[in-house]
């Protein structure tokens, strides 16, 4: 038994973060830099990205972003989520810890590696009235359009299987708005209630868009290739990310809500998580190393 539990905690620590170990250099730089960051210990946005809910948020995220179609064009266009699909997880899992706990230059730093990458991703789409259009990642539609399904997803599955977040909702959401800055979002919502609105701002708009495309890209988050043991956890998630999805975009998605008591299972599977990796994450180790490093360099 303690072998397969290893064994598992090993895989899942390789797909999250690349590393049987779960600590990657990327990790090993947040013991660096000369200031506590862009939020801190005791913050929303620690609270919120430490915590196991993050799993099911990923999953929640991907989901949504699917939704627009000129999203969704870039991802079809250009990422290699077929051929590569757990190093675009680790790619996106290196961004959001960075920022959230890393020194702000590296967090600064880390943000324009990917401002880079969406410099060269530019093509065409059609749009939900089938009108041709063109479409580059760093477009501020698309950039808005991401950021507010991220912290949607985030906030939400948090407030389902996660404890309570300093400052509240509205807390975390004006905080991570500082993410979406660094990636190039114009007013990116500072509120729970301007995170909503401008949600529901693009379904009232008759932005988004369902086809073939999306229920592809649904299909493959439904079942990515994971190791064969790690699959009946991951659908335990999927169903959970599922049913936190309010019904108007779970019906643009094509899915069902399970009528099995999927939250409660879910929250199960994520405490199991926490009992395998442990309370905190390596990259939050690193960061209160880094933090107490320069507490006792400059004592109060």
């Amino acid at each position: 038994m303690s072998r397969f539990v290893d064994s598992w905690r090993s895989h899942l620590l390789v797909t999250l973060s690349g590393n049987g170990e779960g600590r990657p250099r990327w990790v090993e730089k947040m013991e660096l830099g000369d200031d506590v960051g862009f939020f801190g210990p005791g913050s929303a946005s620690w609270a919120v990205h430490g915590g196991m809910a993050t799993m099911v948020a990923g999953i929640r995220a991907l989901l949504m972003q699917t939704l627009h179609p000129g999203a969704m064009a870039g991802v079809h266009d250009w990422s290699r989520y077929k051929e590569d699909p757990l190093g675009r997880l680790s790619g996106t899992i290196q961004w959001l810890v960075t920022v959230t706990f890393a020194d702000t230059t590296l967090a600064a730093s880390e943000s324009s590696r990917v401002g880079r990458f969406h410099d060269r991703v530019t093509g065409t789409y059609r749009d939900s009235q089938g009108i041709e259009r063109p479409y580059a990642a760093g477009d501020p539609e698309l950039l808005a359009w991401v950021h507010i399904v991220f912290t949607d997803a985030f906030l939400s599955t948090h407030s389902i299987w996660g404890g309570p977040i300093p400052g509240g909702a509205d807390g975390y959401v004006r905080e991570w708005a500082k993410a979406g800055e660094l990636v190039g979002v114009h007013n990116p919502p500072r509120s729970a209630s301007e995170l909503q609105a401008q949600l529901d701002a693009f379904k009232d708009a008759g932005i988004l868009k369902s086809d073939e495309r999306v229920a592809e890209a649904v299909r493959f988050i439904r079942n990515p290739p994971l190791r064969r043991g790690m699959m009946p956890f991951y659908r335990v998630m999927f169903a959970g990310a599922v049913a936190s999805i309010p019904r108007e975009y779970r019906e643009l998605l094509g899915l069902r809500r399970s009528l099995l008591p999927v939250v409660w299972a879910t929250g199960a599977v994520l405490g199991l998580v926490r009992l395998l990796l442990g309370r905190s994450s390596t990259s939050e180790d690193a960061a209160r190393t880094r933090i107490a490093r320069l507490a006792k360099a400059n004592p109060a």
